[in-house]
């Protein structure tokens, strides 16, 4: 190799060694007679100092070079003088006194600042993504993403698991998201589809004997773009036969707890609390409006319908005699928000659908709202009671169907909770939610839809519940993994009974025919011995993303695509030729507006 040593790797104790490094030259001082390079590559920076007497020609060389020249440099290295130590590089004890400089590749001028970290255009950064790539801080998450994904790889081996790839190339089905799908060649007029996840796949897996599959596996989905989600993604999928709820649980706790402990000196996340708190479906939903609450902070919310169903505040009284909700939450510190403050969190909520917010100030000796006039003494008290609000609190009140409260709430809680800077950026508050519905009503359509995916397990005592036509009433054999608000994972126990597959399909309103022809493969390999098996997906961009800080998974991906799933580098996707269409039996039509 063109170097004996990583830039980041010299300390003291290599001092009075001959070295070559090779790397990218992060920064150049030219102090007259010495001119100094910050030389990096990817395990860090070392400083190189070229002095004139100790190579006229090394120095030369130096003169020339510029940010982002790609150097090799042979020297001795030597510790620093007394006071000039960098404290804030791993390296700063020591330099290199080249005796050799070569320049391997000039730069021209680049179009992002690769030695300050500063913010960038996100379409230049995109553009541009090779050089983005360079910035220290990207490479630190992609090297983070690599040790999240050996970490997983040893332990799942360590536990029995076998590793096995699924095809990319599968076939299409109804359920989930939309798919990307893939004209066939030699096949006319068919087509493939790119995985939304192996999840058919891992269950033929257990059929097959395995018991014990994963991989770290490359989805895609057709759907709109955010903060978490990209067109196509990373899992972790993995399988057990033999196995109930309770199994999987335990693996997954043990693999997350042992990973963020194994990384904590790099990372600086430190775990909230274990075991992972569980909570219900039901009970997440009443306590903090959404099925993936971040533990991190408090401000639950607590149901006051009753306490205001006879008040004077119509909008209250009616909300509850229509089967509505009256919740509120408390914002600590916050009775002297102004009156724009206030405003502000009721376009929030009413973003979500409520019609509006009703806030209380507690303050000393008396409670300030719009609506004490039309509530009692007793009616205030109870609230205040009930909600826990203190002097110099504000108690701020949602009224609506419980979809909408919860929406606006859960929205509301996250906004106090940044305003308020709430949630600790070093803990990492994991938890469980169990019990999910097994099914919710399609209004549009008319019908049932899975709330995870078809092939999810009822509790056992609620087939009956299908079988009986009352479906919307039976839980699931689901659990999600959530962290700090986001779910990082979601799985079920799998049915693996034909006949309690069938009736899934035939409750979801899938006819026996197009069972067949969608799922016949899964329906016949159920009567060759399935086992029990279960399951659980966590997704490894969001992971690393909140173990790297990140707000956005695009941080800790290394070529993601924009928010609408153009990728800016390679310019995709794009038109492919008349006679690439014409091999894949294509044909394009124009609208109105001339576009394909």
């Amino acid at each position: 190799m063109l170097k004996t040593h990583g830039c980041g790797e010299l300390r003291a104790g290599h001092a009075g060694q001959v070295v070559a490094l090779a790397g990218w030259v992060h920064r150049r001082r030219d102090h007259g007679g010495l001119i100094f390079l910050d030389l990096r590559d990817r395990s860090g920076i070392v400083q190189v100092v070229c002095n004139p007497a100790i190579s006229a020609e090394a120095h030369q060389v130096a003169s020339q070079c510029r940010n982002e020249y790609v150097l090799q440099v042979r020297g001795t290295v030597q510790c620093r003088p007394q006071g000039l130590v960098n404290p804030d590089l791993p390296t700063g004890e020591i330099e290199v006194a080249a005796d050799e400089v070569t320049i391997l590749n000039p730069a021209k001028t680049t179009p992002i600042y690769i030695n300050v970290e500063d913010e960038v255009d996100e379409a230049v950064r995109l553009r541009y993504r090779y050089l983005d790539l360079r910035r220290p801080r990207m490479q630190r998450n992609i090297i983070l993403r690599h040790r999240v994904v050996k970490f997983i790889r040893d332990y799942l081996d360590a536990q029995g698991f076998i590793e096995i790839e699924t095809p990319i190339l599968i076939k299409s089905t109804p359920e989930g998201a939309r798919d990307y799908v893939v004209p066939s060649r030699v096949h006319p007029g068919k087509f493939y589809a790119l995985p939304q996840s192996p999840q058919q796949l891992k269950q033929l897996l257990m059929v097959a004997g395995f018991e014990k599959y994963f991989q770290i596996a490359r989805c895609f989905r057709d759907e709109d773009l955010r903060a978490d989600r990209q067109p196509e993604f990373t899992q972790l999928d993995l399988e057990m036969s033999f196995v109930d709820q309770e199994d999987v649980l335990q693996l997954i706790e043990g693999l997350f707890t042992a990973l963020v402990r194994e990384l904590e000196p790099e990372t600086g996340k430190r775990l909230q609390q274990t075991p992972f708190p569980r909570l219900s479906y039901d009970e997440a939903m009443a306590r903090y409006g959404t099925d993936k609450p971040d533990l991190r902070y408090g401000l639950e919310l607590v149901d006051i319908s009753d306490l205001v169903a006879g008040c004077g505040f119509r909008v209250f009284t009616q909300t509850v005699a229509e089967g509505g909700q009256v919740k509120a939450l408390v914002a600590p510190g916050c009775a002297a928000y102004s009156r724009r403050q206030v405003d502000e969190l009721t376009s929030l909520v009413q973003k979500q659908g409520a019609g509006g917010l009703v806030t209380v100030a507690v303050q000393e000796g008396e409670l300030k709202s719009p609506v004490t006039r039309f509530l009692s003494g007793g009616e205030l008290e109870a609230m205040v009671q009930r909600t826990g609000a203190r002097v110099g609190d504000l108690i701020c009140i949602v009224a609506d169907q419980p979809p909408v409260v919860a929406r606006a709430l859960d929205a509301l809680r996250r906004e106090l909770a940044t305003r308020l800077s709430l949630a600790d950026p070093n803990l990492l508050a994991f938890c469980w939610v169990l019990d999910f519905p097994l099914l919710e009503w399609n209004e549009e359509e008319g019908r049932w839809n899975a709330v995870h995916h078809p092939f999810t397990s009822a509790k056992d005592e609620d087939w009956v519940l299908l079988e009986s036509g009352d479906p919307g009433r039976a839980k699931a054999k689901a659990y999600d993994l959530v962290l700090n608000g986001w779910e990082v994972g979601g799985g079920s126990i799998r049915i693996h009974r034909r006949e309690q597959q069938a009736l899934m399909f035939r409750t979801l309103g899938i006819t026996p025919q197009e069972a067949q022809a969608q799922f016949g493969h899964m329906l016949e390999a159920f009567e060759y011995g399935a086992p029990p098996h279960g399951g659980i997906a966590p997704g490894i961009d969001r992971l690393v993303a909140i173990l790297a800080g990140e707000p956005n998974i695009k941080e800790v991906m290394a070529f993601p695509k924009t928010q609408t799933a153009m990728d800016l580098m390679t310019q995709a996707p794009s038109e492919i030729s008349p006679r690439q269409l014409a091999e894949l039996h294509i044909c394009l039509t124009l609208n109105k507006v001339g576009q394909a």
